[in-house]
């Protein structure tokens, strides 16, 4: 799957001084746990944005004084008046080591309620899965070709293979919608069929 890079400096302060003052120079304070010990540092805030404005999913190779570590951005903190980006949390990856992520749901094949005339309407663009590193995915897929008018498909009916999804399986995920001029035309067909019978 795709995976982005970050260089980063270690932080060798922590107090509220030393992130405000960070801050003001424009880096972004970090912290990466998860692993065998917690790793402050910070980075340029532009080298962000490829990150955090990124619909994607995808690891992120952090590197600090020479030492890489495998990551997924687990948390983001933005200031409530500039929505700029002041904290963010990695969570580091280890071989084995089962973590929780939300990934992207990828609608497969076209539906037979669509070409009948339905509206597909997708209710869930994301869904939260748990897996080791090594079974991450970019996107988790739902085949719809089998979804027919009026119908919907749910967390229950997604296959994936050494990946657990942890949304509640009764979710809806994907429906097929009677428009209306399916149903007008519906009602129209019964009308002439009544007076036929007549």
């Amino acid at each position: 799957m795709k995976t982005l890079t970050l260089e980063g400096t270690l932080r060798k302060e922590v107090g509220k001084k030393n992130v405000s003052d960070l801050r003001r120079n424009g880096f972004v304070p970090c912290n990466l746990y998860g692993g065998k010990a917690n790793v402050n540092f910070c980075a340029p805030y532009n080298s962000f944005l490829k990150l955090v404005y990124n619909p994607d999913f995808f690891k992120v190779n952090v590197t600090v004084e020479g030492n890489s570590y495998e990551a997924l951005i687990k948390e983001i903190q933005f200031n409530p008046v500039n929505e700029r980006i002041e904290h963010i949390d990695f969570l580091e990856l280890v071989p084995g080591k089962k973590v929780i992520a939300e990934v992207p749901l990828k609608l497969v094949g076209q539906s037979e309620g669509v070409k009948a005339g339905g509206k597909l309407v997708q209710k869930m663009r994301k869904v939260k899965i748990k897996a080791t590193p090594e079974n991450l995915t970019e996107s988790v897929e739902i085949n719809i070709e089998n979804l027919a008018l009026g119908k919907s498909l749910y967390i229950r009916d997604i296959v994936t293979n050494n990946i657990e999804i942890i949304n509640t399986p009764e979710i809806p995920v994907v429906s097929v919608e009677i428009t209306r001029s399916l149903k007008s035309a519906e009602a129209e067909a019964k009308k002439a069929d009544v007076a036929k019978k007549k």
